[in-house]
This record gives C-alpha cells, sequence and structure tokens, in this order.
C-alpha cells in the first residue's frame, strides 16, 4: 500500500480525491445533492484529465497542456447546468454548480502538481460557503412566499 502512494500520481489522485470530498462534505452539512461522492469524483477526474494532457506533451514534446484539460470546463458546464433548477418557489442549485466548477479547477490544480494552489482554493471555497450561510441567516435573508396559482391563472 505505501509503495502506491509513493508514486506522485497516486498521490496526486489521493489528494484531489480528497480535496474535493472535502467540498461535498460542506454540501453533505447543508443537505445538498449531489455530495461527497460525485465532488470526489470531479476532482478526481480533472486531476485524471489533466495529468493525461501534462504527460502527452512530455512525453511526445508537441502539442499544448491545455488542450485537453480545457474540455474539462464545458463538461462540467454540462454538469453543473443539470443541477440547476427553476420551480415557482424560485431557482436552485447555482451554488452546487458553481463548486462543482471550482471542485474541477482544483483537481485541475493538483494535476497540474500545483497543491498549494488547489489547498487553498478548498479552504477558500468551504470558508465562503459556510460563512456566507450564516450571513444569509444574520441578515434575515428570505425569499418572499410564492402563492400557488392554479393552471387557468398561468
Amino acid at each position: 500500500m505505501l509503495s502506491i502512494l509513493t508514486n506522485s500520481f497516486n498521490l496526486q489522485l489521493l489528494v484531489a480525491a480528497l480535496l474535493g470530498g472535502l467540498i461535498g462534505i460542506e454540501r453533505e452539512l447543508a443537505g445538498k445533492d449531489p455530495s461527497i461522492r460525485t465532488f470526489s469524483l470531479i476532482s478526481l477526474g480533472s486531476c485524471i484529465f489533466t495529468i493525461l494532457s501534462w504527460e502527452s506533451v512530455q512525453s511526445f514534446h508537441i502539442g499544448d497542456p491545455g488542450r485537453i484539460a480545457a474540455q474539462i470546463l464545458p463538461g462540467i458546464g454540462f454538469i453543473g447546468a443539470g443541477t440547476i433548477f427553476r420551480s415557482k418557489q424560485g431557482v436552485s442549485g447555482f451554488t452546487t454548480a458553481a463548486l462543482m466548477w471550482v471542485t474541477a479547477s482544483i483537481g485541475m490544480a493538483v494535476g497540474f502538481g500545483r497543491h498549494d494552489l488547489a489547498i487553498s482554493a478548498t479552504a477558500l471555497a468551504i470558508i465562503l460557503t459556510l460563512s456566507l450561510r450564516v450571513v444569509h441567516v444574520l441578515i434575515g435573508r428570505r425569499r418572499p412566499a410564492v402563492q400557488d396559482k392554479s393552471p387557468d391563472d398561468a
């Protein structure tokens, strides 16, 4: 087991999954889906694609390491869009979608060897989501009540 962790790629994958999991824990505590597993996998997958992108350029000495990694953004945008819902009560899921986007960038940072950036971004994302939730409660942010309308009123 220790030899697996000494491989730098395996360590990067583990770090990416753990950092994504930390953001997923915040969603879990907020009672939101998706949570720990999804965020861990988003960060892990982003890290894998980034490592593959970087290594393909290093191995063949041609190309741009950002080409494969850049495709993570529209992919996560597509997944994130699926978490945004509009209903009579309003729009929900924006925070989850934004956190998916941030989590993908954290996985990319780990994949490019920027653990410092990934750890700082994870800490800041968690601090922001937790503290701003408290701020919303303190300022008494309430959404206006939506009255039910009959189909004839629409």
